[in-house]
């Protein structure tokens, strides 16, 4: 094929173009643009919206384990799938920058785990009565988790092996040794009290984490199904049909909570130090 001569109207456009691209106020944005057919365009060069659609890259070295994890939080906060390209484009790096503070996807699940333990722990220390510091303990760790739900479903049943779960073991297995547990009946009490708060407060979170439709549903059974029960088939049901709706989120953990307490109480060789559980 021979080479086309450049006429007058090629040129000028080609002046303007240039002229365009001396602005400060026009910038090539992604490269030359192609059509169907793969042919470049003259649509290469556009104005600079206002706000870029996607955050600045970070400064060499800028990119911090902590900063990770607040991003991975924010992003599991507002909903929607998680993933390593998600939260580069979200962090403004490229997803394998990631791998440089976390060998793996894994090791960042444990990581986040572990900052809902500190931000549920934060100025948390032992109280008087060994009785308040573990109810205590348990309470600000599912407050936590359903501020956090698709994080704490995540990562509950994890063992972080990290600071903030930590300082925490060591403060609840100080509460069971000022109650008199010591050896291998303070390791498995501690275990027990421990899996129950992470359990509980991570199933409860599971469902928070549901979308609101799905939600509806579950929560909706005791006013559908259950309030319909046939006194003849289900007649323990039917005696208390009207009151099952009426149950409260925060009363039903209170009193797993009370309960467990009362047990531990009971087993416990030495009272608590307030003297007002006993």
């Amino acid at each position: 094929m021979g080479i086309r001569p450049v006429d007058k109207a090629t040129v000028n456009a080609y002046d303007k173009g240039m002229e365009s691209l001396q602005s400060p106020q026009v910038v090539a944005l992604n490269g030359p643009a192609k059509d169907k057919a793969g042919t470049m365009t003259g649509r290469a060069v556009g104005r600079r919206p206002p706000e870029p659609p996607q955050p600045r890259g970070l400064r060499r070295g800028s990119l911090t384990p902590e900063l990770i994890v607040k991003e991975s939080l924010r992003l599991l906060d507002s909903g929607g799938a998680f993933s390593l390209p998600k939260l580069g484009r979200a962090l403004g790096a490229d997803p394998t920058a990631v791998y440089r503070h976390f060998p793996s996807k894994d090791d960042l699940v444990l990581a986040i785990a572990d900052a809902l333990i500190e931000e549920a722990t934060a100025g948390f220390s032992p109280l008087d009565c060994w009785v308040e510091t573990l109810a205590e303990s348990a309470r600000r760790l599912r407050r936590t988790y359903l501020a956090h739900p698709a994080a704490a479903a995540l990562s509950a049943c994890r063992t972080t092996q990290r600071p903030a779960e930590m300082r925490i073991v060591n403060i609840i297995l100080g509460a069971l040794r000022s109650a008199g547990f010591e050896g291998a009946t303070a390791a498995v009490v501690y275990r027990a009290i421990g899996d129950f708060s992470l359990f509980w407060s991570g199933g409860e979170a599971a469902i928070w984490a549901l979308d609101e439709k799905a939600q509806q549903t579950d929560r909706a059974a005791w006013t559908r199904a259950y309030l319909a029960a046939s006194e003849e088939e289900f007649p323990h049901i039917f005696a208390v049909r009207d009151e099952l709706p009426k149950v409260a989120d925060d009363s039903i953990f209170e009193t797993i909570l009370s309960l467990v307490m009362a047990g531990l109480m009971q087993r416990a060789p030495r009272p608590c130090a307030c003297g007002a559980h006993q």
